[in-house]
């Protein structure tokens, strides 16, 4: 049984920590982003985006733009998932208009070339930035630190970039389960090295991004899901017992109920595809909830969204809940529809 966490009076800490709240925290996944104007000016003065990330000042500057503009509970760093790779020493770039793009990963020699000598230092300016936003956030306002799942990680850095059904990863975990399991040990300290630090310089809770776990059959999700996050979450418990995780495994769909007493989470990150009785029924009596409003309505706005928001906050609100998406903002969202949004949940009351 994990150890109970301290109560914060932020609102989102008290939330994660399931003490009672007047109403559900919120913020939204990439919430910092391209659909912002001021956002997209600032990414217009640095053309490489893993450049942009490692920015200390640029990065702190967007995390706080929707902080400022809409008021969220929590602030999530802005970096990316590809900056553990970065610091492994693997070849990480971005292409506009197609994605990421790394030198791939595919045989022991391969993973062999990687290293932890030298990560902190490749990836230092994060904890900078994550040290900046802990001075400058409004004191009422979550600082969430975060990275990728040794599994969604892995995807990108066997395929060398996003595949429709992560083939090369999954071809890899069949064919040489072992070969797989070195890269996934790999990843997974770096990993824990990588969210400790965060906490060190100001982090007050975590999130784990496992967005591709829903490719893998449920047969394969204990070894390439639940075991590296568990592995993650126990290394942190035992260095920072008090600061709450959420693990956000998407597409995992009826395996939800498994992902917190499986791998120690806190909070389970619910997906829009997963039905609001099952989450209330199966999963939040074991964990505190995040979701899990579909981006495309808040594209859409109006009463779409605001009857779909309504009965998420009645279903699963207002305590053991956070309020979010189902995944992350879209850029062709308009502001005024977050805008929106959080109006009407910072007004909700049950």
């Amino acid at each position: 049984m994990a150890e109970p966490l301290s109560v914060s009076e932020k609102r989102f800490l008290k939330a994660l920590a399931g003490a009672p709240v007047d109403r559900p925290p919120f913020w939204i996944m990439r919430q910092a982003g391209r659909y912002l104007p001021e956002y997209r000016a600032v990414r217009a003065t640095t053309r490489d985006f893993v450049s942009f990330c490692l920015d200390s000042e640029k990065a702190c500057a967007v995390t706080l733009q929707p902080i400022e503009r809409f008021g969220m509970d929590a602030a999530i760093l802005f970096s990316d998932i590809l900056i553990v790779p970065h610091g492994l020493g693997q070849g990480v770039r971005f292409v506009e208009g197609e994605g990421p793009r790394l030198d791939p990963v595919t045989t022991e020699t391969g993973i062999a070339a990687l290293s932890m000598e030298g990560f902190h230092d490749r990836v230092g300016a994060v904890y900078e930035t994550v040290r900046l936003l802990s001075k400058r956030l409004p004191g009422d306002v979550a600082l969430i630190g975060f990275a990728g799942a040794p599994w969604t990680v892995a995807t990108y850095m066997v395929a060398g970039q996003g595949t429709p059904e992560q083939k090369p990863a999954r071809l890899w975990a069949y064919r040489d389960p072992d070969g797989f399991q070195a890269l996934i040990d790999l990843i997974t300290e770096a990993t824990i090295d990588y969210l400790a630090a965060q906490v060190e310089a100001g982090a007050e809770a975590l999130q784990i991004f496992d967005t591709w776990a829903g490719s893998l059959p449920e047969t394969e999700l204990t070894r390439w899901v639940f075991e590296p996050i568990a592995r993650i979450r126990a290394a942190l418990r035992a260095r920072f017992p008090h600061v709450p995780v959420i693990g956000f495994a998407k597409g995992i769909g009826p395996a939800l109920p498994q992902l917190a007493p499986r791998t120690g989470v806190e909070a389970v990150g619910i997906d829009s595809a997963v039905p609001l009785s099952f989450v209330r029924d199966e999963v939040q009596p074991g964990a505190v909830v995040q979701g899990n409003l579909d981006p495309l309505l808040v594209v859409a706005g109006g009463k779409a969204m605001h009857d779909r928001v309504e009965t998420i906050l009645k279903t699963l609100g207002p305590d053991r809940f956070v309020f979010n998406l189902g995944h992350g903002v879209v850029p062709e969202t308009p502001p005024e529809h977050v805008a929106a949004l959080s109006r009407q949940i910072r007004e909700w009351r049950p």
